[in-house]
């Protein structure tokens, strides 16, 4: 009799296992189904924005334009989060997590040079000077998926469980001097709260990445960020006559060489890459004049914690010794600014979540990947509740790597034909954490 009761059990358990995954089979064949019928409302979004960019907490309009749609998919939206952020909720009525979907929504102040028909006209103020923006990294990709997502997740709603909160994130490439802003605002302001975040997913595009394919990795996939300052005071004096100063420009020429050797020799490289870059130095103001100070300023990538630690210790040391030893002093800011955490795959969540961006693009075209030392605010998420970061393709695939448009640059385009796949892959990423918890 228990056998016979052991032997229904598991048929019973097969049989669900069965229909479990032929009810996740049938939703992804009506996903792409329904991408392909929407893909070109999503490059008119996408084109939208793309002509009509915002710096970083001035993302006033494309909030507007945001939260109307959201209004007409009849979800609940909130608006103002973190000065200009857009969050929805899709409730499905029933039992289940909740899971977040996020996209970033700010242009950064570059000057467009790509010729395309919807290419960016618009100037701004940044920081004092006039500038041209431009969606040079593919911010505006990010919304058009995010809201082709929201469009299917609210058509199939009855075939969903739990909640799933839209987040449209401002100023992701950092908030204006004297401002906060992006992520780790809106964490403070409680939007992984009321409804609690069970799991957070987001997309990056990728300008050299080829359309069609996903690239995830476990853990650290982008690089904690932490910017500073170190300013270098010594004696002025005339330039004929050295001797009678503390020269910090000498001064500062051996510091910038110090910090090059933290990574070179003070990291074990084969668990971890870093950077230290010095990317300003300013000081002086004659030809003929010592000055009394320089200061420089830079940035420290890191993909370990550890390794972070031990380059902040180690840029102070090597700082300040080296001017002493110059008969100057060094005074460190860092971090500088803002701070970002390491952009942290769970590792759990990765394994389980894989299966669904195999099925979403298909065999071979689910890539794992090495870490890049870029950083991204979406680590705030990170930090508070597990969630996965990954690059979307959006170069065409007769174009070579190496003459793909840069991120950052004038040049910067991706193919619009990448968008259907993250469309797909925030639906089904939705979807089947909602059918496994």
């Amino acid at each position: 009799m228990k056998k016979l009761l052991l032997a229904a059990s598991i048929a019973v358990a097969c049989s669900s296992l069965q229909t479990a995954v032929a009810n996740t089979g049938s939703f992804k064949a009506d996903v792409a189904d329904m991408a392909s019928q929407i893909e070109p409302q999503v490059i008119k979004w996408r084109r939208h924005f793309h002509q009509h960019p915002e710096l970083s907490n001035r993302e006033f309009e494309t909030a507007k334009t945001i939260a109307k749609y959201l209004t007409e998919l009849g979800l609940d939206v909130q608006t103002g989060i973190a000065k200009t952020g857009v969050v929805a909720v899709l409730d499905s009525g029933k039992p289940g997590p909740v899971v977040a979907l996020r996209a970033d929504i700010d242009g950064l102040p570059v000057t467009e040079a790509t010729g395309l028909p919807f290419e960016s006209k618009v100037k701004a103020v940044h920081e004092g000077k006039d500038v041209g923006v431009m969606h040079a990294c593919g911010h505006d990709t990010h919304i058009a998926m995010l809201m082709g997502a929201a469009k299917i997740l609210t058509e199939k709603k009855d075939q969903l469980t739990g909640k799933v909160k839209f987040i449209f994130q401002p100023a992701e490439e950092g908030a204006p001097r004297g401002e906060v802003g992006g992520a780790e605002v809106m964490v403070k302001e409680g939007v992984l709260k009321n409804p609690d975040v069970d799991v957070i997913f987001g997309l990056h595009i990728s300008s050299g990445q080829d359309v069609g394919t996903v690239e995830y990795k476990e853990e650290g996939i982008m690089a904690a960020v932490d910017p500073y300052r170190i300013v270098i005071k010594g004696q002025q004096s005339h330039g004929a006559y050295p001797w009678l100063s503390a020269d910090p420009i000498v001064s500062a020429a051996q510091v910038i060489m110090g910090l090059q050797t933290i990574v070179s020799r003070e990291v074990k490289l084969i668990d971890s890459a870093a950077v230290v870059t010095v990317g300003m130095i300013n000081g002086g103001n004659r030809s003929n004049i010592i000055p009394s100070e320089v200061e420089l300023v830079g940035t420290i990538r890191s993909l370990n914690p550890d390794i972070r630690e031990h380059i902040h210790e180690a840029v102070h040391r090597k700082a300040t010794n080296i001017a002493a030893s110059m008969n100057t002093t060094a005074e460190v800011t860092l971090p500088l600014d803002y701070s970002y955490p390491i952009t942290y795959n769970d590792p759990k969540l990765m394994q389980t979540m894989l299966p669904t961006l195999v099925a979403t693009a298909g065999e071979g075209n689910a890539v794992a990947t090495k870490a890049v030392t870029g950083a991204e605010d979406f680590s705030f998420f990170q930090e508070k509740v597990p969630g996965l970061y990954l690059f979307v393709g959006g170069k065409s695939r007769d174009i070579p790597e190496d003459e793909a448009p840069g991120h950052h640059t004038p040049e910067f385009k991706i193919d619009e034909s990448g968008m259907k796949l993250g469309v797909e892959l925030l639906t089904n990423l939705t979807f089947d954490y909602m059918q496994m918890n």
